[in-house]
């Protein structure tokens, strides 16, 4: 009697140290996980952005040294292979053009080239739209979109994020009864597509976000929240 009890409470006694040691595997495995998951968010986004950055320079020195004539191309010069040497020679390059347009010749020059582009068919819409794009971006003057606003669309109850580029001008203004605001509604995860609406002044609400803030947003789906101004 008494050996059956003995061996009923080493059972017992072996079977909660399983158990106790499965609870701590089970949390040291947790933990790992854990640990994985954040070594992901940590490393990912700094390992893709260096990866896109070496890329792009790789595609730029390729892009430069097939540019350069065979007798002055830059591995008879340099020992070594220096990545990078073909993007600053592009941007030494782009400065120069820069400073050729901008002065009396550069500026004749230009508006000759783009008077032969303009009467070209096909070529002239194409030539005009990509002008208008770069001129919006790229402008020292105005920024691409002023503030970014809050808005119910496509029907009520229903909020999406729109930015603001102008005021709405021209004949559209003309033959609308209120002032109107002219606002890009982006998609996601790419919000270099979208569609523009016109929308009432009144029907708009201005948020305390960034533009870069509100672009943030929208690429990540709603999970990286702007974390607004301090009151």
């Amino acid at each position: 009697m008494v050996s059956r009890e003995v061996k009923k409470r080493a059972l017992n006694i072996k079977r909660i140290r399983l158990q106790r040691e499965k609870e701590v595997f089970m949390k040291l495995g947790a933990k790992l996980r854990a640990y994985l998951f954040t070594g992901i968010l940590v490393t990912a986004p700094v390992a893709i952005t260096f990866y896109m950055a070496y890329k792009f320079i790789f595609w730029v020195d390729r892009l430069v040294n097939q540019m350069i004539p065979p007798q002055y191309s830059l591995d008879k010069f340099l020992p070594v292979t220096i990545p990078g040497i073909g993007l600053l020679i592009l941007v030494v390059v782009l400065i120069l053009v820069g400073m050729f347009a901008a002065g009396f010749m550069g500026r004749f020059f230009l508006r000759l080239g783009e008077w032969i582009v303009y009467k070209v068919p096909l070529v002239s819409s194409v030539y005009s739209v990509l002008k208008q794009v770069f001129e919006t971006f790229f402008s020292s003057k105005t920024q691409a979109f002023s503030r970014v606003v809050m808005l119910e669309y496509p029907r009520k109850g229903i909020w999406i994020l729109g930015f603001v580029s102008s005021e709405l001008q021209g004949e559209i203004k003309a033959k609308t009864p209120t002032k109107m605001l002219n606002v890009f509604i982006p998609t996601t995860p790419n919000p270099t597509s979208g569609f523009l609406i016109f929308v009432p002044k009144e029907d708009c609400i201005e948020l305390d976000m960034s533009v870069e803030e509100g672009l943030k947003f929208v690429i990540s789906g709603g999970l990286v929240e702007p974390k607004g101004k301090k009151k």
